[in-house]
């Protein structure tokens, strides 16, 4: 009960300092006497933030939290799901003042939200479908996620910039066609435009982007059209909500599950869950006024939680990509191929060093590890391989994944027509309100819809409204492009020599780099570990990944498994399978030193993190045998 009432204390001052902030926000109205009241201590929450030295409460603080909140004092909020639009919902309550928790049954990010193509975007595809179907809906979607698109770039500027994208014309036509097309695109945009789409001819286009191939089958290259969407480290950005509601006063722990729901017999409404921390075993109740169901492609799961016979609101869909060598694409310019088979756009864009391909659109079932199929990889390399002038080989896949979209259907619609790319609120159960469907790029907006429906499902009393739209996360505030060096001139790190004695060595460029773009302003706390600690040699060749990050994520990410890391604190399984399974046991070393983990868990950990790899189909996975081609 102390931690709780200490929460609680930590949690009002919190809400009283959110208050003003969204007088901030581009939909706030006109700033009152009681927003300026609460000014102050809205720069204490952003503070708060901001502070790169800010301790990050533990883990068994946060259960503690939730197994004090009891049926005399509640949570406001308890959030099922960790993913990012979980996250977001709690970073959102937390800073309107709310009591909130969150519990995730595996890591924040473990589903689709680290398996995206790592686009934010408002949806080139969705603006066509609105012009030629006359279908407004479709327009409001795009108008809707471009503002969006936008705003996630300048609260997470570290982990998120704008992406040139280009678009191969092999007709005067398609030249016209594309231009107007994406020049409405900026006019839809507006205000929150990246940067002006423009036509560049065929040997600027060769110059910007090598591996362009000249020829489309008989046609000539024509010239290309570029366009501007925003590009994310997914799984790193979802990890930051869950550290920034962390701060901000929400109890969020990772690998715990709920098991049950708590119902009042009375009124049958839902007043909490029975979890089980899945580290431990132990099971706790944890009450709260509303519960919201953000579980993604679980969503279902989790409402059969409620009512075994709830319909199904979810219709699957498999997402499949595919990493290639960095030669396949320039640094700073991606593809987009327009016209597949199945009338898909695929896109083939430089991500963190090496070269992401995707993606795929079919029916799937719902499980824990989606494992993408061969034919679907196929598929994506038979669509690039037109536009190259390389080679496309299926042994140059370093590593290829599926993401399960949760496409949605309001479950209180006469037909299930209109499967939606737009998100769905719906309370269905009384004290139960689910958030599903929609789109990374639009998680914090759909966050606010969920938390306003929990505030009007359990007659909830914030100290303020939503002020997310312009809140930095962790790692934000202050950070600019050229941060890098500042790590660079300040640290060194410890790497072998020759003769096997441990020397100081220069932070070089692309490890300071790395350590920038994946922690902000709070790089340099991974520099001193590395620095002070012996930890600053590379985890795997030919990546800037440093052993001190496996311990500052065990310390303040938390990062409790070695899965966690490789697949979400890092990204090596999603870059390199090799790589990541040759960096596998130093992980598990250093997160057992961390986690003060005995010989048998050590065993276990290698053994899952293996056994995760696999699921990754990379040429090795597939058993493929060099000297096929693809193309020519």
């Amino acid at each position: 009960m102390a931690t709780a009432s200490r929460l609680k204390g930590f949690g009002a001052a919190v809400a009283a300092a959110a208050g003003a902030y969204g007088a901030l926000s581009v939909r706030a109205p006109a700033v009152s006497d009681a927003d300026a009241d609460r000014g102050e201590t809205s720069h204490t929450l952003r503070r708060i933030i901001a502070d790169s030295n800010a301790v990050m409460p533990s883990r068994g603080f946060q259960e503690s939290v939730l197994v004090g909140a009891t049926a005399a004092s509640p949570l406001d909020v308890l959030v099922v799901g960790g993913g990012a639009t979980g996250c977001g919902v709690a970073l959102d309550a937390s800073t309107r003042g709310l009591r909130v928790g969150l519990v995730e049954r595996e890591d924040f990010a473990s589903g689709t939200s680290s398996r995206s193509t790592k686009l934010i975007h408002g949806g080139v595809r969705y603006l066509e479908k609105a012009v030629f179907n006359l279908d407004y809906g479709q327009l409001k979607l795009v108008f809707h996620a471009l503002e969006e698109r936008k705003q996630v770039i300048e609260n997470a500027p570290h982990l998120c910039h704008a992406l040139p994208c280009m678009t191969p014309c092999f007709s005067w036509f398609e030249i016209v066609y594309y231009w107007m097309g994406l020049k409405l695109y900026d006019l839809v945009a507006g205000r929150r435009l990246l940067h002006l789409s423009r036509y560049y001819s065929a040997q600027e286009s060769l110059e910007l982007f090598p591996t362009l191939a000249k020829k489309g089958g008989d046609k000539i290259l024509k010239g290309t059209v570029v366009y501007y969407d925003g590009q994310m480290n997914d799984s790193r950005l979802n990890v930051g909500l869950a550290c920034t509601a962390a701060l901000a006063g929400a109890a969020v722990l990772n690998h715990a599950e709920v098991l049950s729901f708590i119902k009042d017999e009375a009124s049958e409404r839902i007043i909490g869950a029975r979890i089980r921390n899945n580290l431990s075993g132990k099971e706790f109740d944890a009450y709260a006024k509303v519960v919201v169901n953000a579980a993604g492609p679980f969503c279902d799961s989790v409402r059969k939680l409620a009512d075994k016979d709830a319909p199904n609101m979810i219709c699957p869909s498999s997402g499949v990509h595919i990493v290639l060598p960095d030669y396949y694409s320039p640094e700073g310019m991606g593809l987009i191929v327009p016209k597949t088979k199945d009338g898909r756009v695929v896109f083939m864009l430089p991500w963190l060093g090496r070269t992401v391909a995707g993606t795929t659109d079919s029916n799937t079932g719902i499980t824990m590890l989606p494992e993408p199929h061969e034919d679907e990889i196929q598929f994506i390399l038979d669509a690039i391989c037109d536009y190259l002038s390389v080679k496309v080989r299926r042994s140059d896949v370093l590593s290829a994944w599926s993401g399960i979209r949760p496409l949605a259907t309001d479950p209180k619609a006469k037909n299930t027509e209109g499967i939606s790319r737009d998100h769905v609120v719906c309370e269905d159960f009384p004290g139960l309100v689910t958030i599903t469907g929609g789109k990374w790029t639009t998680y914090r907006s759909m966050a606010e819809d969920a938390v306003d429906a929990a505030i009007k499902s359990g007659k909830l009393n914030p100290a303020n409204g939503c002020i997310t739209y312009d809140l930095q996360i962790v790692g934000g505030h202050g950070w600019d492009p050229a941060s890098f060096t500042v790590l660079t001139q300040q640290y060194v790190r410890m790497k072998q020599s020759y003769g096997g004695k441990v020397v100081p060595g220069v932070m070089d460029t692309a490890a300071a780099k790395h350590l920038a773009h994946a922690y902000g302003s709070r790089a340099e706390r991974v520099a001193t570990i590395a620095q002070n600690e012996n930890l600053g040699k590379r985890l795997a060749h030919g990546y800037p990944d440093l052993e001190a990050e496996v311990a500052y994520c065990a310390r303040n990410e938390y990062c409790e498994s070695a899965v966690d890391f490789i697949a979400r604190r890092s990204r090596l399984a999603f870059l390199d399978t090799d790589a990541a399974g040759r960096a596998l046991p130093r992980i598990v070393q250093i997160l057992a030193t961390e986690h003060n983990w005995d010989k048998s868990r050590r065993k276990m950990e290698l053994q899952k993190g293996k056994e995760f790899l696999e699921t990754f189909k990379s040429s090795r996975n597939a058993q493929f045998h060099d000297g096929k081609h693809i193309g020519s």
